[in-house]
């Protein structure tokens, strides 16, 4: 009897088990059919009805080049509708700069494009600049610009790499980066960290370059030219390259205006505008460069642009470093830039000085500015509420991955799953610059 009521317990349980199961899965499937529901309007009827395909890309799919979710209606391998989801990678680098000095945010903004952490430094320091009428010496100017420069060919050949890694050419991609370490070798001469350096800062620069930059610097521009060629004849008139970049990913010159695209995906689309061109900062004006323009605004033109920006971005490199100026490499203007250590050991006001920079900042009037320059991505903005104190009331990026991300939806409609990869690679996005 014993044994039969436990067999009797068992069997109970055990249908108890299913019963709970199955009333699980009508929960899922009562969630999973609320969540479809919540997308009316944004996905065709059809897929409210099950008769096209929900799928996911990402957020962990190597070809949307970061944490980017992308919610894709099929139609069989055709994509219906696009939406894209950022926000995994969100780190509230804009709410902790409120909580610092100016000097110490800095360091913040190199990890927004973290493949170009220059132009994030750049941007954020003429801000301030601005806002508190700060001078920069001339030959700090032509350092950030060379700067500039190489930190724009270093995210074009990681972009060059991973595009073609996408499409399956894989030997692009080690050459990229081979010559990308070359330069970041550089950016440890001058700042001693390959990336993150906060090289620039309020007034100028961290320090002067160093005496084995220059040496270094004359190679690289003797070394790198035939590279570029290297690229541009491997993939230029590759038949596979071909099918897969032209006619892709069309966007009119209204479209991409409306859609607030810039930089070379802007240029891309036939539309010349350059903010080094336009609006010449850090004295891009004395340096004579073209500005690449696409004809069709395809994968391929957009491809085509930044081959020739790295070209471009060599011989402004070139004519900054054979007309470097000599002289301070930083403003000496005491109440916002620190004075040298030198002087410590002399002057009792520079050791104040000193002191007070570095335990409570430089105020910074409270008044609002807005600054843009071109980084390799396109125009990177920064919007700067000063509170008449040490700390800023508001800082805000304009970041042009974000806008390149939204218009993403539209790029992907009537194309294929394979052609998207081609798409995504094509806009050059960088998922910190957009989740800031």
């Amino acid at each position: 009897m014993a044994i039969e009521s436990q067999e009797q317990s068992r069997a109970a349980a055990r249908a108890e088990a299913r019963e709970a199961a199955r009333e699980a899965e009508a929960r899922e499937l009562q969630t999973w059919q609320g969540q479809v529901e919540e997308l009316r309007g944004l996905v065709s009827d059809r897929a409210l009805t099950g008769e096209t395909l929900l799928l996911n890309m990402g957020p962990h799919h190597p070809s949307t080049h970061g944490v980017l979710r992308l919610l894709l209606e099929l139609d069989g391998e055709e994509i219906v509708t696009c939406l894209p989801d950022i926000g995994y990678l969100h780190t509230g680098i804009e709410k902790n700069i409120e909580s610092k000095t100016y000097e110490k945010a800095v360091t913040l903004t190199d990890r927004m494009d973290y493949l170009s952490p220059m132009s994030n430094n750049m941007v954020f320091c003429m801000a301030i600049e601005k806002l508190v009428e700060l001078d920069v010496p001339p030959r700090a100017q032509a350092v950030r610009v060379i700067c500039l420069e190489l930190s724009r060919i270093a995210s074009h050949l990681v972009w060059l790499g991973t595009h073609a890694l996408d499409m399956g050419a894989m030997s692009v991609f080690l050459y990229g980066f081979r010559e990308r370490e070359r330069i970041l070798d550089m950016f440890e001469m001058l700042s001693g960290q390959r990336m993150m350096g906060s090289y620039f800062r309020p007034g100028g620069l961290w320090r002067d370059i160093t005496a084995e930059f220059g040496p270094a610097l004359a190679d690289f521009l003797e070394y790198m030219p035939p590279k570029v060629e290297d690229y541009e004849l491997l993939l230029r008139n590759n038949p596979l390259w071909i099918d897969r970049t032209y006619g892709v990913g069309v966007v009119e010159p209204e479209q991409a205006l409306a859609w607030g695209m810039s930089g070379p995906s802007l240029r891309g689309s036939g539309v010349n505008w350059d903010i080094r061109k336009a609006e010449p900062y850090s004295g891009y004006e004395q340096y004579e460069f073209n500005v690449p323009l696409g004809d069709h605004g395809d994968v391929y033109d957009r491809f085509m642009v930044r081959i020739e920006e790295m070209k471009e971005s060599l011989s402004i490199i070139r004519q900054a470093w054979s007309k470097l100026p000599q002289g301070a490499f930083r403003s000496d203007n005491r109440k916002f830039v620190p004075p040298p250590r030198a002087e410590l050991g002399q002057s009792m006001e520079a050791v104040i000085h000193h002191f007070k920079l570095w335990t409570e900042g430089f105020s910074v009037p409270d008044e609002e500015v807005y600054v843009a320059i071109e980084s390799p991505r396109g125009e990177i903005g920064c919007y700067l509420h000063g509170t008449g104190g040490n700390t800023p009331r508001r800082v805000h990026f304009k970041t042009p991955s974000f806008m390149h991300i939204s218009a993403l939806g539209k790029m992907a409609e009537g194309h294929f799953i394979a052609d998207l990869v081609g798409i995504i690679g094509s806009i050059d996005i960088v998922l910190g610059d957009s989740d800031r």
